[in-house]
């Protein structure tokens, strides 16, 4: 049984969309220049994230990391089991829909700014 016209005009749909939604991802580097580093908690204020976007997170894998917490681990600078730690210093994380928390869990980093909240529309 083939795709009737219906089915195939759906499926074009589909892939026209989640075309565009790749098309207008954008990739961000955190912090820019200076890379994932401490004071890094303001470094969103005034950029617009999308779902699909990526974060690169640039640093020195031997001083810091990126885990991926939710609100709670967030604001309380702890990282919650089964979080997903990176550490290869050049990681690069594409963001959900929604809230999207990110903390460096080194003794004392996030409690100096080295985290980050986006909300990716």
């Amino acid at each position: 049984m083939g795709l009737g016209r219906g089915s195939a005009m759906v499926l074009l749909l589909c892939f026209f969309v989640l075309y565009s939604e790749m098309a207008h991802a954008a990739t961000y580097t955190v912090g820019g220049a200076g890379g994932w580093t401490f004071n890094t908690v303001g470094w969103p204020n005034g950029k617009r994230f999308r779902a699909g976007d990526t974060l690169v997170f640039n640093y020195n894998p031997s001083a810091h990391n990126v885990v991926v917490v939710n609100k709670a681990g967030y604001n309380g600078c702890k990282t919650p089991r089964g979080a997903k730690v990176y550490r290869s210093g050049k990681d690069q994380i594409r963001l959900a829909r929604g809230q999207n928390y990110f903390i460096c869990n080194f003794v004392g980093h996030c409690e100096s700014g080295m985290k980050i909240a986006i909300n990716a529309a």
